[in-house]
């Protein structure tokens, strides 16, 4: 047998840093997401899920079993900036004139349309530092609530709106597993053609492919064709 060894070279693993982030938009008359669009900007996403909570049971003056209630996955977004077709996304709408063209003015308090994410978190080591890998988190059916707006005078120490919004989710199905809504592929576990032809979809190609949101199945279907 061997004696467990700890901190040993290239074993000092952490994750940091945000980056690659993809809005897609979801289809209001057909199913899917609609194409994607990089979210510039982006300056942090918090994940926060809920649920998992444990309520114990009693019989015979003793705990019987524990009840773990269903997750959601939640969150938040910030960014200084974000894509003009996030505005549907946040209840705002722009106002149109003729030939559907947009007259510069923008309505709040509309319908929120979900829609779908993909960022990308750094995998380092001791070793490798930021180069060692990534993992790409894929999120579906988010739905982002009311957020805040400071507007300040600009003084001797200006600073940029950070915008921030909390999302939340409602499962998909995912076929063998319980509903999720997020996904996340690790570049260290994962073969490279497969973590290519998957990256290829998400954020498009120069030669052809528009950036979409596959779906769970479909992500199985090319880690396991491409798999070795």
């Amino acid at each position: 047998m061997t004696r467990l060894v700890w901190d040993a070279d290239s074993k000092r693993l952490f994750e940091t840093g945000v980056d690659r982030v993809v809005l897609y938009p979801k289809n209001i008359k057909t199913v899917g997401y609609a194409n994607g669009e990089a979210w510039n900007g982006a300056t942090k996403i918090s994940e926060a899920p809920e649920g998992g909570d444990i309520t114990p049971k009693y019989a015979s003056n003793n705990v019987y079993l524990n009840l773990v209630s269903k997750e959601t996955f939640k969150g938040s977004i910030g960014a200084y900036t974000y894509p003009d077709s996030f505005a549907e996304c946040d209840g705002s709408a722009y106002v149109t004139g003729a030939g559907n063209t947009p007259i510069g003015v923008k309505i709040t308090g509309q319908n929120r349309r979900p829609f779908g994410l993909s960022y990308r978190t750094l995998l380092g080591n001791d070793t490798a530092g930021t180069d060692f890998g990534y993992v790409i988190h894929l999120v579906y059916n988010a739905t982002a609530s009311v957020s805040t707006r400071d507007y300040e005078t600009v003084n001797d120490t200006p600073e940029a709106i950070e915008f921030s919004w909390d999302f939340t989710t409602t499962p998909v199905p995912v076929a063998g597993y319980k509903p999720s809504s997020h996904l996340m592929i690790d570049s260290t576990k994962t073969n490279p053609q497969a973590l290519k032809a998957i990256e290829d979809l998400l954020y498009g190609t120069e030669s052809a492919g528009v950036p979409t949101l596959p779906t769970p199945e479909e992500v199985f279907a090319i880690l396991g064709q491409q798999a070795g």
